[in-house]
């Protein structure tokens, strides 16, 4: 069983920028996938980014480069959510999450399904 802790949630400016941390437990954090996912009222979670377990693989959903990054520390069993230029349309909760499974298209990621683990989410505000 592996636990999920997010946090670095919080309000923000319109501009401006958060990291998000997600601290996971147990010994085998280096060979998960890991994503983030948002979801804000009303609407449905959506993919965000994922880093793979070989920290070699990453891919974000925002149209933007650089706007978005994830990162991961296996030393530290945390994966990070870098967010610069904040829009007040990212307002969500956040959540990051491991997979199990190995695919070497990368997309298949993006689907909620395929991972096993989720965190309890935290708060994105942006005030625009």
């Amino acid at each position: 069983q592996v636990q999920l802790v997010e946090s670095g949630g919080g309000l923000v400016q319109a501009g401006g920028s958060l990291r998000l941390s997600c601290a996971a437990s147990g010994r085998t954090f280096h060979s998960y996938t890991m994503g983030w996912f948002r979801q804000a009222p009303g609407k449905e979670r959506e993919f965000v980014a994922v880093i793979d377990y070989n920290d070699e693989i990453t891919y974000s959903s925002d149209s933007e480069p650089g706007r978005f990054g994830i990162s991961r520390d296996n030393a530290k069993n945390t994966v990070y959510l870098q967010m610069n230029s904040l829009k007040p349309e990212d307002t969500a909760v956040y959540y990051c999450a491991a997979s199990t499974a190995f695919y070497s298209d990368v997309s298949y990621y993006t689907v909620s399904s395929v991972y096993n683990y989720w965190g309890q989410g935290t708060q994105v505000t942006v005030s625009s």
